[in-house]
């Protein structure tokens, strides 16, 4: 009997979910975030505390969620407050894990979600910005990014800095203010599993993704990956996470 069928994005939700242990915070955003988390709720992590920026805090995501601030996000939650006193919980280091995207990401996880291109005004394109995107990767301890992979999303430095990761280096984030032993620590792409060496605190590849090898990561790859000996490859959707999915989490297919 084969793999079961899946596509792209059910892989990307799958790998995120499993990035999150039990019995943790998390701050989940609109879309592939919220798939994750409801995913790892039912499969792994029943104790996993999702919360959401407009105040939504612990709760059990037995339907999903259409954007961070509907009645779904405070389902038999432990708290609903507002967006301000979201941002305090994290700015006080009470929310372990936190979820980004970007158009952009360098080699040390930095993003940008603002412009492309050299110049500021005018500029080539204009993306929506931060958000509270420089909230999540400035006070969460650990941030969990989720992009597509290719050259044009990771380059070797961002047009422009708008949710800092290791900023230019070791240190660097401390330098700036930012709490010590926080920053990116996973990516999630379209092609593979990615963390950040403790010593460089470059982007090093940790995992392919099926039918993917280390050469084609390497080609979709603007800088210098740090390539270790051996690469591990993660595993395809199981049939009960993918039952889950597209039973309990999106039976009405609204993102997968």
């Amino acid at each position: 009997m084969g793999e079961p069928a899946y596509n792209s994005t059910e892989l990307l939700i799958c790998i995120a979910a499993r990035q999150m242990p039990d019995s943790v915070t998390a701050f989940i955003g609109t879309g592939i975030p919220m798939l994750a988390a409801s995913l790892a709720q039912k499969m792994h992590a029943p104790n996993l505390v999702p919360v959401f920026e407009f105040g939504g805090t612990g709760a059990q995501l037995k339907k999903l969620p259409r954007a961070v601030g509907e009645s779904r996000t405070f389902y038999r939650g432990v708290a609903a407050s507002g967006i301000c006193d979201i941002m305090e919980t994290a700015a006080r280091g009470f929310v372990d894990y936190g979820f980004l995207g970007g158009a952009q990401i360098d080699p040390y996880g930095n993003l940008n979600s603002t412009i492309i291109g050299p110049q500021h005004h005018p500029p080539k394109v204009r993306l929506p910005g931060s958000g509270g995107a420089n909230d999540v990767g400035s006070l969460c301890w650990r941030n969990i990014i989720i992009i597509r992979h290719d050259k044009r999303r990771f380059v070797p430095q961002v047009d422009f800095l708008t949710t800092p990761g290791y900023l230019t280096g070791p240190g660097a984030r401390e330098d700036a203010g930012l709490p010590p032993d926080s920053g990116p620590y996973r990516v999630v792409s379209t092609l593979a599993l990615l963390d950040f060496e403790q010593d460089t605190k470059r982007m090093r590849l940790l995992a392919t993704n099926p039918g993917v090898t280390v050469k084609q990561v390497i080609e979709n790859t603007g800088f210098e990956l740090v390539v270790p000996d051996r690469v591990g490859q993660n595993e395809p959707p199981s049939a009960e996470e993918l039952r889950i999915l597209r039973e309990e989490v999106d039976p009405e297919r609204f993102y997968i």
